[in-house]
């Protein structure tokens, strides 16, 4: 393998049926024509303070076009599949059912002009009030901010690393960054200036953009550790005193002025469909995180036919409005809500910066979206609240949203795909259910999506009572995002869907159930880990393949279903294999006490369990505090218990709650397969896991070698025990 190129050529036998990226030819990457309608383009006062005319806008929009623009030739064809270097190219895998032409993020957005460019692109608020940008403004502001960071010195293949919450300035520099020729890497606002040191060393950031003085104290803190960065651009917050090489947004976007379009669009011109726009660092659960490289066309044919397999509408047919909130550093909120937006035209409205701490309600409500997404404990947490204000209404209210809901699910888990609902069913909704959806600002949401870690049953039963389904989408960071997508049309209950039309799946070492390695391959795969090769080829094999390291099965028809992971296999030391995931399932399905459970038993004689209580969330911090929820408490009193905390059933070990807890083991452990998939201890933590206790990762997927050495002393009491 040649260190010097950092490219997998030995990693990379030739698979026959899939033909190099050299049948793309000339022809077939002829020109195209833009015309840019210049009349109701309106006005709009942007991020920079400025407020764009009319005139100015038609005759930018008509100065920055490119004389000509091209389907982005694949001038000299890779034959490698994988890369390390962050100016490598790959080969692409065209393949007879997967053969669209490849194209750059710069062609996406022109041709996206030329249909969608006085629609509304994005909507924000400012002093309370919402404002919108064009699709023509925002392709024009992603040029000057291009320019600026070209003024600033970003070289190519060098990284623009974004430090903020999602807002018309991240798109902005995401689209900017492209543009100019550099890669888009963005940090969770929750990183320490450890992490963030990391991965702007790690990515070469020669520009940091910020949103607040509180990021902007990280960066100044790691600065000299960074030989690569230049300057850092600031736009949610100004700073106290002017700082050499720090800029507010007003000021950046004044640099580029000095940059010619010319200068710009010979940048451009030169992209290709297989160099890397996007880096996706992985959350890190062991070791230091991984940055996923992505291609142009990796983002381009995902945006495109990723989201096609998800029922998304182009605005030709109906303008899907969504809600920005996830995190942008993020490949699931990164796809679905910047680059399929560019692709279909869509409206994204950004969230306020405490959304998940209580505002996104808000912002739905008034937004109305027509699709969703939120990582599994959104959900969970929406349907905590509903259970909550039940819990407080009065007798009349309460019985008949359980009658709704109880009748609604019936239907949807017997008839799952008949259009014609019976007058109970329909009356229900009108009754009920339609008023809860229009307060929850779902009232015109028809596709609700989910992914980024697994969701209960218990949490995609609820909403199938509310008449809201959940539809799961399967992929990595190293699939760019979806793989498998569920739809209005492609839908089994708790499956993760079908592969996307043009992407291939196959299971590895399966076994008698027909269970084994989940397998991926399409222009969906990503170009390699930045700097790791190792890591590369331990992922990506010979033929192209990506090992994911999940596990599941497929259907007859093609339906996914996930089982775990292959590193979170429990093998006992009796030498039996154990997914954790279905026994933890079953324990939060038998006790709604229960918020977390995880599985011990790598290695011991036999298994145990760690189980966190639902409790109430911090309005500023979002950290679990010590009181239950209503459904705890409810709970409680049922079985005979008056507590309303966590430290009250723990501290004085509650003798009514262990004993139910106990009674809903035993029920889990009478269902399983053998007597080794029994849980024989138990214990209740203090707190419930959380991000700020280090037991979950950004997208609320759980830690579990972390939790194994926090929690150390309790789990090996459970064997000292034994071994007494």
């Amino acid at each position: 393998m040649p260190q010097s190129s950092g490219a997998g050529h030995s990693c990379t036998l030739k698979d026959p049926s899939m033909p190099d990226s050299g049948e793309v030819t000339q022809e077939s990457l002829q020109g195209m024509s833009v015309r840019t309608t210049q009349d109701n383009l309106g006005t709009s006062s942007l991020t920079d303070r400025q407020t764009l005319s009319r005139e100015s806008l038609s005759h930018d929009l008509e100065f920055s076009t490119p004389k000509k623009t091209k389907h982005a030739q694949l001038d000299c064809p890779e034959e490698a599949l994988w890369t390390t270097r962050a100016d490598g190219r790959v080969r692409l895998r065209l393949d007879p059912c997967c053969p669209q032409l490849p194209y750059t993020v710069h062609r996406m957005f022109y041709e996206a002009l030329d249909k969608y460019g006085d629609l509304s692109a994005l909507g924000f608020k400012r002093q309370g009030k919402w404002e919108h940008v064009s699709y023509s403004q925002y392709y024009l502001i992603a040029r000057k901010v291009a320019k600026g960071f070209l003024k600033l010195g970003l070289e190519r293949a060098h990284s623009v690393a974004i430090l903020g919450f999602n807002s018309p300035e991240w798109f902005f520099s995401a689209v900017g960054t492209v543009f100019a020729g550099g890669i888009v890497t963005g940090i969770y606002t929750t990183s320490s200036p450890e992490a963030c040191q990391y991965i702007a060393r790690d990515c070469r950031a020669n520009i940091i953009v910020v949103d607040t003085q509180k990021q902007l104290e990280k960066i100044q803190k790691i600065w000299k550790n960074l030989p690569h960065l230049k300057a850092v651009v600031i736009y949610g917050e100004s700073p106290p005193k002017k700082i050499t090489n720090v800029y507010t947004m007003e000021e950046f976007m004044e640099l580029g002025r000095e940059i010619s379009e010319e200068t710009l669009d010979t940048i451009i011109d030169a992209q290709q469909p297989n160099q890397c726009c996007v880096l996706v660092y992985t959350s890190g659960t062991t070791g230091n995180p991984k940055g996923v490289m992505l291609s142009q066309d990796n983002i381009t044919w995902t945006a495109r036919f990723g989201s096609q397999a998800g029922d998304i509408q182009p605005a030709e047919v109906q303008q899907e409005v969504v809600v920005s909130y996830l995190p942008l550093s993020h490949i699931a909120a990164q796809i679905y809500d910047l680059w399929t937006g560019i692709q279909w035209g869509a409206q994204v409205c950004f969230a306020e910066p405490d959304a998940l701490k209580g505002s996104l309600v808000n912002t739905l409500r008034e937004v109305e979206p027509t699709s969703h997404m939120g990582v599994p404990r959104v959900w969970e947490k929406i349907m905590e609240k509903i259970q909550e204000v039940a819990a407080q209404s009065g007798f009349i209210r309460r019985k008949m949203l359980l009658w709704a809901m109880s009748v609604t699910l019936e239907q949807n888990l017997t008839c799952p795909t008949s259009d014609l609902k019976p007058f109970t069913t329909r009356l229900a909704d009108y009754l009920v259910l339609a008023k809860v959806r229009q307060t929850l600002g779902f009232a015109k949401c028809q596709k609700n999506f989910y992914g980024a870690a697994p969701m209960t049953a218990e949490t995609q039963r609820f909403f199938l009572g509310l008449n809201i389904r959940l539809y799961a989408g399967y992929g990595l960071s190293e699939t760019t995002g979806p793989h498998f997508m569920s739809s209005p049309y492609n839908y089994r209950l708790y499956s993760s869907g079908k592969v996307v039309p043009g992407c291939r799946v196959k299971l590895v070492n399966e076994d008698t159930e027909g269970i084994g390695e989940i397998c991926l391959w399409g222009r969906t795969i990503f170009m390699g880990y930045l700097n790791m090769e190792d890591k590369t080829c331990e992922a990506i094999d010979s033929e192209g393949w990506l090992h994911t390291g999940d596990t599941g099965r497929l259907d007859t028809d093609g339906f996914l279903y996930i089982t775990g992971r292959l590193k979170e296999l429990i093998i006992t030391a009796g030498g039996e294999n154990v997914p954790p995931v279905p026994i933890e399932e079953a324990v939060k399905m038998e006790l709604p006490i229960i918020s977390n459970a995880m599985l011990i038993g790598d290695q011991r004689k036999f298994l145990s369990m760690l189980l966190t209580l639902k409790c109430t969330l911090d309005p500023d911090t979002s950290d679990p505090t010590d009181n239950l929820t209503e459904q705890a408490v409810e709970f409680c009193q049922k079985v005979g218990s008056r507590a309303s905390t966590v430290s009250e059933i723990v501290g004085k070990k509650d003798e009514a709650v262990y004993q139910a807890i106990e009674e809903g083991i035993q029920r889990v452990n009478a269902n399983a397969a053998a007597r080794p998939y029994h849980i024989q201890k138990w214990a209740i933590l203090e707190r419930d896991f959380s991000i700020s206790g280090g037991e979950l990762g950004p997208t609320m997927k759980l830690k579990r070698l972390i939790v194994l050495e926090k929690y150390k002393d309790i789990i090996d009491s459970f064997y000292q025990v034994q071994n007494k």
